[in-house]
């Protein structure tokens, strides 16, 4: 059977690019989930493959995500966004990779919050293998659309095109990065497409750069099966991935920053609109401006 309205499925591919002290570049295939908090629960009913809360094929936990308290996450959410002052939304969906015959590991985990069908905040969770998460939490403000005011309809929601901002770097994650720097989030949010790209920088300009391209398909019982082939343990593979990537950054001579632990589980802060927004923001302006070059020198 077909998911209920609101989530659906996103294939398309992950991409790593580290641009110094040293280059390194990875991609591998993915599928990230979109679940309509609202609505989740109509999936276990209409899905043999799926489940809330016990374990299937795919799984999802709400204790994976959130604060680790026993709140549902729609009401982590509202608590979240009403202490950065943010209207509370009336729908909120989650994107992110389920558990996959009992295993996960969500890198970054997204909530796109939405009122009168429009999109008002996005929380950026991200989660360490240190255990430990921290939620970015941004509004999605008028002067946060595009410059010509063009939006995408889909599912009777407006969605700007982009939606920029920038946040400082709280939460160690790779050893390989220091903890004095900033992300800047490009994000299309969810429609016929999906795209999430991450920028992390310091004071020296770009460090590195995650970009995840997705297009949507519905869920059904025989799209769970055909992830199941073309991705089997796709969350081990990431898991696997990181520890592989590390290894191969530490034998090219990178330095190791450590962790520190800290005595908290969850901790989160505001990411807020650039007030310059990246004109060079790889891979999407990357390739305009080399063309540019390229007609310069001719």
């Amino acid at each position: 059977m077909a998911s209920s309205r609101g989530s659906s499925i996103y294939l398309g591919e992950l991409r790593h690019h580290r641009f110094k002290p040293k280059k390194h570049r990875f991609s591998y295939r993915v599928a990230s989930w979109l679940l309509d908090l609202d609505t989740i629960e109509t999936l276990d009913k209409q899905l043999t493959l799926f489940s809330i809360n016990r374990f299937n094929v795919v799984s999802f936990y709400p204790r994976d995500h959130g604060d680790g308290s026993q709140a549902p996450l729609r009401e982590q959410i509202n608590r979240l966004l009403h202490n950065y002052n943010i209207e509370t939304p009336d729908n909120v969906s989650l994107l992110c990779y389920p558990r996959m015959f009992g295993y996960t590991f969500n890198p970054l985990a997204v909530y796109f919050c939405y009122r009168d069908q429009k999109l008002t905040a996005i929380v950026y969770e991200v989660s360490n293998t240190f255990g430990e998460r921290h939620s970015y939490v941004a509004a999605v403000k008028p002067e946060a659309q595009p410059d010509d005011g063009r939006s995408i309809e889909c599912n009777k929601q407006a969605f700007p095109q982009h939606v920029q901002q920038q946040a400082n770097k709280a939460l160690h994650v790779s050893p390989f990065f220091p903890m004095n720097c900033y992300y800047h989030f490009r994000t299309h949010p969810p429609g016929e497409k999906v795209t999430l790209a991450i920028n992390l920088n310091d004071a020296s300009g770009k460090l590195f750069t995650a970009v995840f391209k997705g297009l949507r398909k519905t869920i059904t019982d025989r799209f769970i099966v055909k992830q199941a082939m073309l991705l089997p343990l796709q969350t081990l593979k990431v898991m696997a991935a990181i520890h592989w990537e590390a290894l191969r950054l530490w034998l090219k001579g990178l330095s190791i920053y450590p962790h520190t632990s800290r005595n908290f589980f969850f901790s989160h802060s505001r990411a807020q609109m650039p007030m310059v927004k990246e004109k060079d923001f790889v891979p999407f302006a990357s390739k305009k401006s080399k063309a540019a070059n390229r007609e310069k020198k001719k």
